[in-house]
């Protein structure tokens, strides 16, 4: 691309090494987390939320458990000055649950913001301005000195108004464009605006360091975090928190490894919603760490009932492949995935396995509200046997034998090919009956009688295209006998090659299921099964349907 020469490093490495975050694995303990779904999420809309959809927006937080969560910048609209209301005037806020409100570190703006408080019990009061090289440079026209000032003077400000106040405010600082901004000036702008704040073990500050705009790899934001929370001043008394966006699309990642480097706190939005290509998505992350039995302390156990709110509330649609919640990120459609998985389900059966190990499905699908059946073995062109077997085995309590599996994945393979089309499963119990239940074209078989007489002796009233005769042979069981009748009367050439079994039901009146497979002189094999409470009957009406389908082939 010939514009490349434009572009240029934004970011800067911190002065000395801070790698500590690359020496840990994983991250140990869910962080303190902050949803901004309200105001960063809300502002990144077309259309914004009405109050109510906003309220309701704020009860589903409050029920996945979000604990702190920014109700919005009620200095900067009216909708958002009466949202903030309605929560406080309605006693809407749970006693265990702190809102957060913005302000840019702007003296109206920030008197603003506590009138809009009036009557709160408790909350973060947020103050930013922005201490990028570019931003200093391009917008603020302003020197290093002069940056640092305004951020002195805001946190001043909150201090003096939270002090004539009754209300419980704790503050938090952002550096805006933390990430464009040289390390060892954000250390002096953040340190500036804790000796104001002169936090303590029982009134902590917040210092945030957003990735308002991604500039780097994430190891690099680590180490940018890490130097800071090595230098910061009363640390002991400060949450660090994190606010990644996803510019390049790695939120994720710095987050996570931000946490590594000492961060305590997280702000991000279901979803990754937020302004250009969003948040850091907190659905996500959270069960990236459940995923490896950390726990999130949300809950996501009913994923579909979650989206579909959000969906309803914001107007944007979750994509299928989003992780943890897309509405096919557990679905297999691949033949070789779909029997990894459905072998690992049947291994866990089998051993009482309680650590989650199955192939392809890294977390439990139920565990976040998903089902097998509609959700993981999904049929298509793409399938094969595994994946056709296990939706007939679970959804219907079919257990095909293995070769059986392989041509019934073959015929609803081509039935997909041909439609273009996803086959329910549903649709593929009815190919099943269609193809290997009870076909009775050419033969069918009205009257069965047997004798025992040096083995089974088999009489068989067979109806062949519209004409009725009796055939009859000895045979070392009555399968067998039958079997030797009709190759007897009809001249058929075929091994009976599996014959299988199994009840359908577990009553005084099941019925059973029997499968059999015969394989002709040229070796190749056909598929029977026969359903009826008598297993007799129902061998019988199987190897019919075998010896049926090799004539029609």
């Amino acid at each position: 691309m010939k514009n490349v020469t434009k572009y240029r490093k934004q970011y800067f490495m911190p002065p000395v090494p801070s790698m500590k975050w690359a020496e840990k694995d994983r991250v140990e303990k869910a962080p303190i987390w902050c949803s901004v779904d309200l105001r960063d999420g809300n502002q990144a809309l077309i259309v914004p939320m009405s109050l109510e959809q906003k309220i309701d927006f704020f009860k589903l937080l409050v029920k996945i458990g979000f604990k702190e969560i920014e109700v919005g910048f009620p200095a900067a609209s009216d909708t958002e000055y009466h949202f903030l209301r309605a929560l406080i005037e309605q006693k809407l806020i749970p006693d265990d649950v702190t809102i957060q409100v913005l302000t840019q570190a702007r003296e109206h703006i920030i008197r603003k913001t506590f009138d809009a408080l009036d009557g709160c019990k408790k909350a973060v009061v947020h103050v930013y301005n922005s201490t990028s090289v570019a931003q200093r440079e391009q917008v603020f026209h302003k020197s290093k000195e002069e940056i640092l000032k305004i951020a002195v003077d805001g946190a001043a400000l909150l201090k003096k108004l939270a002090d004539e106040t009754e209300g419980n405010f704790s503050f938090e600082y952002s550096p805006e464009s933390f990430t464009g901004t040289e390390p060892e000036y954000a250390l002096e702008v953040c340190n500036a605006v804790l000796d104001v704040w002169k936090p303590t073990a029982d009134k902590k500050a917040i210092i945030n360091l957003p990735s308002t705009v991604e500039h780097s790899m994430p190891h690099v934001y680590a180490s940018q975090v890490e130097y800071l929370c090595d230098n910061l001043k009363y640390r002991e008394n400060v949450i660090v928190s994190l606010h990644p966006h996803n510019d390049r699309g790695c939120g994720v990642s710095d987050a996570e490894m931000g946490i590594l480097a000492g961060a305590d706190r997280i702000e991000g939005t279901l979803f990754g919603n937020g302004e250009r290509t969003g948040n850091v998505d907190i659905v996500t992350l959270a069960m990236n760490m459940y995923s490896q039995g950390i726990e999130p302390e949300l809950d996501f156990s009913d994923m579909p009932s979650i989206c579909e709110a959000y969906e309803k509330y914001t107007g944007m649609s979750i994509d299928m492949r989003s992780p943890y919640s897309g509405a096919l990120v557990f679905a297999a459609f691949s033949g070789s995935h779909q029997d990894a998985i459905a072998k690992g389900m049947k291994y866990r059966e089998e051993h009482g396995e309680e650590q989650w190990t199955v192939p392809y499905l890294p977390i439990d699908p139920t565990d976040v509200g998903r089902h097998y059946e509609a959700d993981v073995i999904r049929i298509n062109s793409q399938s094969g046997k595994g994946g056709v077997g296990y939706i007939l085995e679970h959804n219907f309590g079919l257990n095909l034998p293995a070769k059986m599996r392989e041509a019934m994945g073959y015929a609803a393979k081509a039935v997909s090919d041909d439609q273009h089309k996803e086959l329910l499963p549903e649709e593929i119990f009815d190919l099943f009956k269609k193809k290997f239940e009870d076909v009775t074209v050419p033969y069918s078989i009205t009257e069965v009688h047997f004798k025992q007489h040096n083995g089974i002796i088999a009489e068989v009233t067979v109806d062949y295209k519209g004409e009725q005769k009796v055939a009859i042979a000895a045979g070392n069981g009555r399968l067998n006998a039958v079997s030797n009748a009709l190759k007897k009367q009809f001249r058929l050439e075929y091994d009976l090659i599996t014959y299988q079994e199994h009840a359908l039901e577990q009553s005084s009146s099941s019925r059973a299921i029997a499968y059999v497979g015969i394989r002709d002189k040229e070796g190749r094999m056909y598929w029977g099964a026969g359903v009826d409470q008598d297993i007799i009957r129902a061998s019988i009406n199987a190897l019919l349907t075998a010896i049926n389908n090799k004539e029609a082939d």
